[in-house]
């Protein structure tokens, strides 16, 4: 009952919270597939702010919530595992506040990792649906419905690769790191108790997550918004970073850092 009182309390946070910072990650996906197609909008060149001003201008307010029906129902499903387990393994595997930053790291993998299997499906429809330009808003009954006519199930599943090792870098980032600087704090005494520490646990944890992340989040946009009436741009994970480094350099792996972070 623990287990599934923490799942349930991850997931419904994390619905509420996805509501508020979805046009942030519709900024981002935007800045990800950037110029891939012949004729596509460069959205790099314009700049984060820029970006924000394109889509408020042609395609309304409104499409800063492209794609929120799949994103509530990816934090339903990953979310909610992911942090949700996180407590519950860190139990199983015996680790404290005082273990290893190492341990702490591998809990918060394994709850990304399974996670990710799950929400996985979802995540290929929210990042198709933000992605897509236009004023009319994409359905989601309807995206779904075209993927699985042209890529059938295996299409809900392109970019798992990468979305695992992308869910696992986060979590155990992101979960670690918070554990550990949350315990620095407390060990100096120099942040009062409470919300002020959790929140500077938080922001520095953001930034390494977001340092560590970023490749692999834009590694999984790739895969997961390859058009299927066009040849194949990436093979796989490894081909896809080579062209990425290739075509754009090393910082092209990290396009949409701020949004992430």
């Amino acid at each position: 009952m623990d287990i599934l009182a923490s799942v349930a309390a991850a997931g419904t946070a994390a619905v509420i919270t996805v509501t508020a910072i979805h046009p942030i990650d519709v900024v981002k996906t935007r800045l990800q597939v950037s110029g891939d197609t012949p004729g596509a909008r460069n959205y790099k060149s314009l700049g984060s702010l820029g970006t924000v001003r394109v889509i408020a201008g042609e395609e309304g307010i409104t499409a800063f919530w492209k794609g929120i029906g799949a994103a509530w129902m990816r934090e339903a499903s990953y979310t909610s595992l992911r942090i949700g387990l996180y407590g519950p393994i860190k139990s199983a595997m015996g680790v404290t506040n005082d273990s290893h930053f190492v341990l702490k790291f591998s809990a918060g993998s394994l709850a990304g990792a399974l996670g990710s299997v799950v929400g996985n499906p979802f995540d290929v429809l929210k990042t198709r649906m933000m992605a897509t330009e236009g004023k009319e808003p994409p359905a989601l009954f309807k995206t779904a419905g075209d993927l699985y006519k042209n890529q059938g199930m295996g299409g809900f599943y392109r970019g798992i690769e990468a979305n695992i090792m992308r869910a696992m870098v986060l979590n155990g980032t992101k979960m670690g790191v918070y554990d550990t600087i949350k315990g620095m704090i407390k060990k100096w005494g120099a942040i009062p108790a409470g919300i002020p520490t959790d929140f500077c646990s938080a922001f520095g944890a953001g930034f390494f997550m977001a340092v560590t992340v970023t490749p692999f989040d834009m590694v999984r946009t790739q895969l997961m918004n390859q058009p299927h009436t066009q040849p194949r741009m990436y093979s796989g994970f490894v081909d896809c970073v080579v062209k990425v480094v290739k075509n754009k350099g090393p910082q092209g792996l990290y396009a949409g850092f701020f949004p992430i972070w």
